[in-house]
């Protein structure tokens, strides 16, 4: 049953991400940091710690669980640090996430060869 409800919530993400593309003049950039955005407002609202703990993957992988992540390592760095939190928690909550992203870039990178556009 937890893979049905990570593939409905992300399944869903997805449908919205390609309406966003099909039926705006958005570009994929601006829509990546539209989830990004949305996962931390839902957050602070507290909509998507209940969506995220009933989904499970299926709401934490996605870029809105990115911002979800951000919105909660700043929270708990404030209660914790003060001030100095909302600069540093976001980026320690989240460094496993962004370490993997450049590590992957950089292997892809070494890999493939990128070919210039015609």
């Amino acid at each position: 049953m937890d893979y049905l409800k990570a593939f409905l919530i992300g399944g869903l993400f997805c449908v919205v991400g390609q309406l966003l593309i099909d039926k705006t003049k958005l570009t994929p950039a601006r829509i990546l940091v539209t989830y990004v955005v949305a996962g931390v407002v839902l957050g602070a609202v507290g909509v998507y710690k209940p969506l995220a703990e009933w989904a499970g993957a299926g709401a934490t992988v996605p870029l809105t669980g990115f911002g979800y992540s951000l919105a909660k390592g700043v929270k708990e760095a404030v209660a914790e640090k003060g001030l100095l939190g909302a600069v540093t928690g976001g980026v320690t909550s989240t460094a496993g996430g962004i370490s993997a992203a450049i590590f992957l870039g950089v292997l892809v990178a070494f890999i493939f060869k990128p070919k210039p556009k015609s």
